[in-house]
């Protein structure tokens, strides 16, 4: 009976189709926190090249902290870029921006690239990449994108 009720009630008055960009409609997406983390990374990479002949068991500790600190902040940052990349991005912003799609698929192969090696270039090539990324963000919201990518 009450669902013949409902029934009722939707066909008086049917809700109006509304459209949210994520399943919680919070509206807070930054790609800074993937910007800080392949800040981290690059720190890290040259951090550890410049342990690379320390021998000493204090320097060793220390290398052994900033690879860990390395790959977890490749981590951050990958999962930071793939929220963005699933939650925040719709087919007007592909439609605007056609290599998207790999920009993203390439930042995050840069982030696995930066866990498994010591590569000041993947490192270095991971932020361009957020750096890129952060600028179509921004772009998409109307803002101007020089604010927010590093100098």
């Amino acid at each position: 009976m009450i669902n013949q009720i409902a029934q009722k009630i939707k066909e008086w008055k049917p809700a109006p189709l509304v459209h949210a960009h994520c399943d919680g409609p919070c509206g807070v997406y930054d790609p800074a926190s993937a910007r800080i983390a392949g800040e981290a990374v690059l720190a890290m990479t040259k951090k550890i090249i410049a342990l690379k002949d320390s021998t000493d068991d204090a320097s060793q500790h220390t290398l052994a902290r900033y690879i860990a600190i390395k790959e977890e902040q490749a981590h951050v940052a990958k999962t930071e870029l793939l929220i963005l990349w699933s939650d925040y991005f719709k087919p007007p912003h592909l439609e605007a921006h056609p290599d998207l799609h790999t920009t993203f698929w390439q930042a995050a192969k840069l982030c696995s690239a930066c866990k498994v090696s010591v590569c000041l270039e993947s490192a270095e090539k991971l932020m361009e990449a957020i750096e890129a990324i952060h600028a179509i963000f921004w772009g998409t919201k109307g803002r101007d994108v020089s604010y927010y990518t590093a100098s």
